[in-house]
C-alpha cells in the first residue's frame, strides 16, 4: 500500500529523508507516519474521504500524504500557485471536506484559518505546532490494516492545458507499482541518494523522487524549491547518486557546467515532465558528463511509461522503451496499430493506469478505450521497439493542409549557438489555416535578429515549417513543474 512502502526494504536506523537540518530515519518515519494517521481519524477523516493538501516541499507533506492513505482516506495534493478561485474549483470537484495545510502557506495567504475556511467550505487542519503536540498523544492501536491495493488513494488533477482540470483516480496498486517499475529500471539501491526538487504535489516527483527510493531503501534529499545554487550545491555536498528534472532545469545546470562543474557521485541524472531537446542532451554529456536519460510518462498512468535504458542501449532522442509490465503501441484515428515508423497516437496499457476520471464518465471512455490509454501523444516506434515522441496531438500545426510538428522545429532552433530556449506554436491564418510562430530565448550577451536565424533554419527546414515570425523574450512562461505553457504563448 502506497503508505507504508517503506516497508518493502525496511531498516529502521536508515536515513529516510534529509530537510535542512533535519535526518529522519526509516523506524521515525514509520511511527510519525501512524501517528499522523491515527491523529487524521480522530479529526473525522475516515474511509474514502477526499483531503486537499497544500504544503511545500518538506517531510510533513509525507506524512500527512502517507497519514491520509494509510488511514483510507483519498488525498488530493494541489499546486501552491493556483488561485483562489481555482482552489476552490478543485474542492468543489473533488468533494473534499477537509484541507491539509502548512502554517507559512497561510500566512502567505494573509488570511485567518477561519475565514479561509468560510471561503472555500472545508474544515481546514493546520500542520503547525499544536498539530504536532496532538499527534504525540494519539493512540496508533485503533488503526485498520488496509488490504485493498485497487482502492483509490489519490487525486491527481490534470494540467488543464486543454480545459477544465479533471481528477485522475489512481490506486495504490498503481503508483506501489510504478514506483517498483521505476526501480527496476534505474537499478534502484539502498545507498542510493536522492535530489526531490521537483515539486511533490507533482506525480514525476511524487512517484520518482518520494515513492521509488521510499520502495528502494534509500535516502531523500528534499529542497523546497529549483534554486540554482542550492540544488549545485547539494548535488556536490549531499553526494547524491540520482537527480530527476525537467528539461528547463537541464539548461540552467549546463550554465553551471561552463565553469567546469562535474558531479562525480551523480550515477544517474533523469529528464522527464517534458520532450528533452536534443541540443540540451548532447550539451549535458559532453559539458558535464552528466549520465542523462530522458522518460516519458503522464498523470494519467501514474506516471512512469518509458524509460531510455540507463544500463543498455541508449537511443538519442528516445523516450526508449516501455517499463516493466506496460504494454505501448502507435494506432490511427481508427484506433488501428500503425507499423513500424508510422506517426500516430501513443496508447499505453498496464497495472500502473488510472481507474478513470473523477465524475467524468464520458471522458474516462474516451481516453480509456479499449482497455488503452491513449495519451494523446503523437510518436513512432522503430524496429527494435523504442519509443519516439514527436508532438502533442492537439498542438500539431498544420500549415496549407501539411502537418507542422512544433517539436520538430523546435529542435532544429535549438542546434543554433545562440539559443538557450525556444517554443513553437501555431497562430491562425485565414489563407493556410495555420502558420508556425517561435519564441526564443537567447543565451546572456548574445545578440540574433530573425533574418540571422531564418537563415540558418532555411537550409535545415521545409518552407512550409519555417516560422512566420519569431519573437525574441526574455523568458518563456512556465509551470510549477517547468513545462512550457504554451496556452500562454498562443494568448
Amino acid at each position: 500500500m502506497v503508505g507504508d512502502i517503506y516497508k518493502n526494504n525496511f531498516n529502521s536506523s536508515s536515513i529516510a529523508l534529509k530537510f535542512k537540518e533535519r535526518s529522519i530515519t526509516y523506524g521515525q518515519l514509520d511511527r510519525i507516519v501512524l501517528g499522523y494517521a491515527s491523529h487524521f481519524k480522530k479529526l473525522g477523516i475516515k474511509d474514502g474521504e477526499k483531503v486537499i493538501l497544500c504544503c511545500r516541499n518538506s517531510p510533513e507533506f509525507i506524512y500527512s500524504y502517507f497519514g491520509v492513505v494509510r488511514n483510507g482516506g483519498i488525498i488530493v495534493p494541489i499546486n501552491l500557485q493556483l488561485t483562489m478561485e481555482e482552489i476552490i474549483y478543485l474542492i468543489k470537484d473533488s468533494e473534499a471536506k477537509f484541507m491539509l495545510i502548512q502554517p507559512v502557506i497561510l500566512q502567505k495567504s494573509k488570511t485567518t484559518k477561519e475565514i479561509m475556511e468560510a471561503a472555500l467550505g472545508v474544515k481546514i487542519i493546520v500542520l503547525d505546532e499544536d498539530f504536532e503536540n496532538d499527534i504525540t498523544e494519539a493512540s496508533i492501536d485503533d488503526l485498520e490494516e488496509l488490504s485493498d491495493r485497487n482502492a483509490i488513494s489519490t487525486f491527481l488533477y490534470t494540467s488543464g492545458t486543454t480545459g477544465k482540470q479533471k481528477a485522475a483516480m489512481l490506486t495504490h496498486k498503481n503508483l506501489v507499482l510504478n514506483a517498483e517499475q521505476c526501480y527496476k529500471m534505474i537499478n534502484g539501491r539502498p545507498e542510493d541518494k536522492y535530489l526531490c526538487v521537483l515539486p511533490m504535489f507533482h506525480v514525476f516527483a511524487f512517484t520518482a523522487c518520494v515513492l521509488t527510493p521510499l520502495w528502494s531503501g534509500a535516502t531523500i534529499k528534499i529542497l523546497e524549491a529549483f534554486q540554482p545554487k542550492e540544488v549545485i550545491e547539494s548535488l556536490l555536498q549531499d553526494d547524491i547518486t540520482i537527480f530527476m528534472g525537467v528539461p528547463s532545469m537541464y539548461v540552467v545546470l549546463l550554465e553551471a557546467g561552463k565553469k567546469n562543474i562535474t558531479f562525480p557521485k551523480l550515477r544517474l541524472a533523469v529528464s522527464g515532465g517534458a520532450a528533452l531537446p536534443v541540443e540540451i542532451y548532447r550539451q549535458a554529456m559532453e559539458i558535464m558528463k552528466l549520465p542523462i536519460i530522458e522518460g516519458y510518462g503522464l498523470t494519467e498512468a501514474s506516471p512512469v511509461v518509458c524509460f531510455n535504458p540507463p544500463f543498455g542501449v541508449q537511443k538519442e532522442g528516445s523516450i526508449g522503451l516501455p517499463v516493466p509490465d506496460v504494454e505501448c503501441k502507435i494506432v490511427d484515428e481508427n484506433d488501428m496499430e500503425l507499423p513500424v515508423g508510422e506517426v500516430g497516437e501513443l496508447s499505453v496499457k498496464g497495472g500502473n493506469v488510472m481507474l478513470g476520471y473523477y465524475n467524468r464518465e464520458e471522458e474516462t471512455k474516451k481516453t480509456l478505450l479499449n482497455g488503452w490509454l491513449h495519451t494523446g501523444d503523437l510518436a513512432k516506434r522503430d524496429e527494435d521497439g523504442y519509443y519516439f515522441i514527436v508532438d502533442r496531438k492537439k498542438d500539431m500545426i498544420i500549415v496549407g493542409g501539411l502537418n507542422v510538428y512544433p517539436r520538430e522545429v523546435e529542435e532544429v532552433i535549438y542546434g543554433y549557438p545562440k539559443v538557450k530556449e525556444a517554443a513553437v506554436v501555431g497562430m491562425k491564418d485565414k489563407l493556410r489555416g495555420e502558420y508556425v510562430k517561435a519564441f526564443v530565448v537567447l543565451k546572456e550577451e548574445e545578440k540574433c535578429s530573425s533574418k540571422e536565424l531564418l537563415r540558418y533554419l532555411k537550409e535545415r527546414l521545409a518552407a512550409y515549417k519555417l516560422p512566420r515570425e519569431i519573437d525574441f523574450i526574455q523568458n518563456l512562461p512556465k509551470n510549477s513543474t517547468g513545462k512550457i505553457l504554451k496556452r500562454v504563448l498562443n494568448e
